[in-house]
């Protein structure tokens, strides 16, 4: 073999695209490291923007608004008797926040009260027209139909029955949740695939068994959507039921402070009924979350 030979076989092979460089030589234990580290970066990042999307943007939102409420009241002089600055809001709520909370227990017992009582109805009653479907077709438009009278006209009808106690406020509240978790339900229930019905019935599944291990957890995201409306709804209906007959309440504080001219306990009173629908909203959301872990993460 000639010196010019041996030159050349002495030299390193040229790299190939995409290799290390020679003196730059990665171990594939370092490599594996490094694209975990890129996929935790990027997890990161995409939990940095969600949370953005989450909290921030609707902070953002809030501020906008009550920048907007300032600036049109106090750029036209709006009276304080007919549109309060949200600062003289935020005083109100301090300075009257006995009178403000006193008035928001009875409002939330029967918001609470409906919303359990209009969900478990529907929940049985749902179960029962996905059993028996001549049921489901003779009383299902009922229900419809029954749903499309209006709740305040609903609403005296309960108290001549009822008295003016708190049981038509929470049968008012049931009645406002009752129907859109009887519909979503029903669909839940009818939702699992027809090739997991047909394995069950090959299995020898019961009734019961294909209820409890197929139906029911087919339903849950169909469920909570509707116990999501329900929770802000809940608080409507108790509210609307104080308006037609009660002296404690949001519902009553706001007739008084709109007989009285006080226009900042009036929104004082509305900002409460809105965080306590929030606050059933949120605390819906949370149960979902920790019910529901097969479905994908989803904003409050």
């Amino acid at each position: 073999m000639s010196a010019k030979d041996l030159s050349y076989s002495a030299m390193p092979a040229s790299p190939l695209p995409g290799s290390a460089m020679p003196g730059k030589l990665v171990s594939v234990g370092q490599a594996a490291t490094e694209i975990e580290d890129e996929e935790t970066l990027a997890y990161k990042a995409s939990r940095r923007r969600a949370l953005w999307r989450q909290r921030v943007m609707p902070g953002i939102g809030i501020a906008v608004l009550l920048f907007g409420w300032w600036a049109i009241v106090t750029g036209f002089h709006v009276k304080p008797f007919i549109a309060p600055s949200p600062l003289l809001v935020l005083q109100t709520l301090y300075e009257k926040r006995s009178i403000l909370l006193s008035n928001l227990i009875p409002t939330a017992i029967e918001a609470a009260g409906g919303f359990f009582l209009g969900n478990f109805v529907a929940i049985v009653l749902a179960t029962i027209f996905v059993h028996n479907k001549a049921l489901n077709d003779i009383f299902f438009p009922v229900a419809l139909m029954f749903n499309a009278i209006p709740v305040v006209a609903k609403a005296p009808v309960l108290v001549l029955l009822m008295g003016n106690g708190v049981e038509p406020k929470i049968a008012i509240a049931a009645l406002v949740c009752f129907f859109p978790s009887l519909v979503n339900m029903v669909r839940g229930l009818n939702s699992p695939n027809p090739q997991a019905l047909e394995l069950m019935r090959v299995l020898s599944a019961s009734k019961t068994e294909v209820f409890f291990k197929l139906r029911l957890y087919s339903s849950l995201p169909y469920l909570f959507s509707a116990l999501r409306i329900s929770a802000s709804m809940a608080v409507i209906g108790a509210v609307v039921g104080e308006w037609i007959g009660a002296t404690v309440g949001i519902g009553a504080l706001i007739i008084q402070a709109t007989f009285n001219f006080d226009s900042a306990l009036l929104y004082s009173a509305i900002v409460m009924s809105a965080s306590l629908s929030a606050s059933f909203f949120l605390i819906v959301a949370l149960v979902e979350r920790a019910v529901v872990k097969w479905q994908p993460e989803q904003t409050l």
